[in-house]
C-alpha cells in the first residue's frame, strides 16, 4: 500500500494562545513533525497545563506529577498515528532552567515525542544513546542547537 504523504495535525491548546504568544503555533509543531516523520501520518499535539499533565501522567503511567511530554502511539504501520501531550508550565520551567529559549524547548519535545510515537525509547543507555543522537540530528537539521550539549552521559 502506497500511501500520500499527508500529514494530518491537529494542535490544541488547553492553555490560552492569548495569555502566552510563546506557545507554538500550528505551522511550528507541523514542521517539526515534518522533520521527524516524513511519511503519511496523522498526529494530534496538545498542550495543557499542570493538572491536566499530572492526571494524564498519573493515569497512564502511575507516575504522580506533571511531566514535559507524553506520547500515546496508536499505530506505526502503514501510517503513524498517535497523541502528544505536551505540559506548558513543565516546558516552561525546563527551558529556563536549561538556558534555552521557549521555541527550542517546544521544538526538542515535540521531536523527542515523535521518536516516541515511531517506537524509540531510552529506557536503556544504547536506545538513549541511539534516540539521542537521533534528536541531535534533528534538531540541527531544523537550525536548533544540541538539546544535550553540556551533559554527560
Amino acid at each position: 500500500m502506497n500511501l500520500p504523504r499527508r500529514l494530518n495535525l491537529s494542535v490544541q491548546y488547553q492553555v490560552s494562545q492569548v495569555s502566552d504568544p510563546a506557545l507554538p503555533t500550528r505551522q511550528q509543531v507541523r514542521r517539526w513533525i515534518r522533520a521527524v516523520e516524513p511519511g503519511a501520518a496523522q498526529i494530534a499535539v496538545r498542550f495543557v497545563d499542570a493538572d491536566e499533565g499530572r492526571t494524564l501522567n498519573r493515569d497512564y503511567r502511575g507516575k504522580d506529577y506533571a511531566t514535559n511530554v507524553l506520547s500515546f502511539p496508536y499505530e506505526v504501520e502503514p501510517m503513524l498515528m498517535g497523541d502528544l501531550v505536551l505540559c506548558w508550565p513543565v516546558l516552561l520551567a525546563e527551558a529556563a532552567e536549561q538556558g534555552r529559549t521557549v521555541e527550542q524547548h517546544a521544538a526538542h519535545l515535540v521531536v523527542h515525542g515523535t521518536l516516541h510515537l515511531q517506537g524509540y525509547d531510552h529506557e536503556n543507555e544504547a536506545e538513549a544513546v541511539e534516540m539521542e543522537t537521533i534528536e541531535r540530528e534533528i534538531l540541527l537539521g531544523l537550525d536548533y542547537p544540541d538539546p544535550y550539549a553540556g551533559e554527560e552521559r
